[in-house]
């Protein structure tokens, strides 16, 4: 049996497939790789599985730089974002099976809207999430600082709005002062949702020098801002527990970031605005409570003024009437005084002949008693003291400076040192 070469096996099929399949055919599947190469736009396409997420199907796909420019903007222009990994699609198909290289599908044309479809579906999925979770409205229970002037500000650190935001607040009519301090994140692109996340965890780890987070983006392509309606930005977001002010779009571009946050504007000026705003009604009230208490302050004086001028008109009568009760009333203490004093030292000094009296006798019972006792402890311990028993004929051993008490103490080798009455002895146990 004779048999073919490889080229000819794949010139086989690519005549098959030249056949068998002449249409161009409308694909839906995800995006999982997407490259640009020298004008052309290389992708791998895959299909999940509906339940455990495991890829079920897999094929690459090219676009070739003739059609790519053309899908590529007529996409961004109507779905408001570039395509990008991890985008679900609808991609108009040719197959090409190529001898060397393989089979991949030819991208023709794209569908925006059906991928605009599914990230209104993406983003309801999360929103219902986020309500059924009772974590959607997190932030709106959440009260704006009086003084509001501690702000951690999440942005690009190069970015013209984060530069506007700063300038507004250091330059604002009413000579307020802030305190914002840059948190750097990345604002576009698919690095948003770990990179922001990444910098309100390092607020928290300082969260009582700040009264107020600040996510700002200044400019940028409204094709960026998928990036910001994400389940685990968003979840991040309605549970921080400082009030949460976005300024990260246009006035129609409102993502789920802006849904769940405390309070949303349009711009990082707005943001600005907005604080400063605040600050200056504070700043009002606190003068105008000042000018109340002022007025309250004067007005109660005036009253208190006509009540001293009353009283001191009474003063010089009703002084001497209660200057001569105090002078009866002290004469009378100090008799009564006396006559206690007196009383109490004759009784002490009575008390104090008796006690003496008795004290004598009783003293020198209890120092005989004592001295009977030390006597009999002074006898046990001239009984118990060791010379006396060295005497006797006994001896003490000990080990490492230690009593020898009980013979299975020891082993084989070890040195003991044995005193008597008169010298010791060193002896190894065998």
């Amino acid at each position: 049996m004779k048999a073919l070469s490889l080229y000819e096996l794949n010139n086989l099929v690519r005549e098959t497939i030249a056949v068998s399949l002449t249409d161009e055919y409308w694909v839906e599947a995800e995006l999982s790789e997407l490259r640009e190469v020298r004008g052309h736009c290389y992708m791998e396409l895959i299909q999940k599985d509906l339940f455990s997420n495991t890829p079920v199907a897999k094929a690459q796909a090219k676009c070739w730089k003739s059609k790519w420019i053309g899908v590529r903007d007529k996409f961004e222009r109507i779905a408001g974002q570039s395509l990008h990994a991890g985008l679900k699609v609808m991609l108009k198909v040719y197959p090409d099976f190529h001898e060397a290289y393989g089979f991949s599908w030819i991208v023709t044309d794209v569908n925006p809207e059906f991928t605009m479809g599914d990230m209104a579906r993406k983003r309801l999925e999360i929103i219902n999430k986020l309500k059924t979770d009772g974590v959607f409205d997190l932030q709106k229970n959440l009260e704006l600082l009086m003084f509001a002037q501690r702000i951690a500000v999440v942005s690009s650190p190069n970015a013209a709005g984060y530069g506007d935001f700063c300038s507004q607040l250091e330059n604002n009519d009413y000579g307020l002062k802030f305190y914002p301090r840059l948190f750097p994140a990345i604002m576009q692109g698919e690095g948003i949702e770990k990179s922001v996340i990444s910098a309100l965890d390092d607020i928290y780890k300082s969260l009582d020098d700040f009264d107020v987070v600040v996510i700002i983006r200044g400019g940028g392509a409204t094709s960026d801002m998928s990036g910001f309606d994400t389940l685990a930005l968003a979840e991040n977001v309605a549970n921080f527990p400082l009030p949460i002010i976005t300024g990260i779009g246009h006035e129609r571009d409102e993502s789920v970031l802006d849904m769940v946050s405390n309070t949303r504007v349009k711009t990082p000026t707005a943001a600005a605005a907005l604080l400063i705003e605040h600050l200056s009604d504070v700043y009002n009230r606190v003068m105008d409570a000042q000018e109340e208490i002022i007025s309250n302050i004067a007005r109660r004086m005036e009253v208190e003024n006509l009540r001293l001028k009353r009283l001191a008109e009474k003063i010089p009568m009703l002084f001497s009437i209660f200057k001569n009760q105090q002078i009866s009333m002290l004469d009378k203490l100090f008799v009564e005084i006396v006559n206690t004093i007196t009383l109490k030292i004759s009784m002490c000094n009575y008390d104090i002949s008796i006690l003496s009296n008795s004290l004598a006798p009783v003293a020198q019972r209890r120092l005989t008693k004592e001295s009977y006792k030390l006597q009999l402890i002074q006898q046990k311990l001239e009984a118990l003291d060791p010379v006396l028993l060295l005497k006797r004929g006994y001896s003490i051993t000990t080990f490492k400076g230690q009593v020898v008490k009980n013979a299975s103490a020891l082993k084989s080798g070890d040195e003991v040192e044995i005193r008597l009455e008169k010298g010791t002895v060193k002896s190894i146990i065998k």
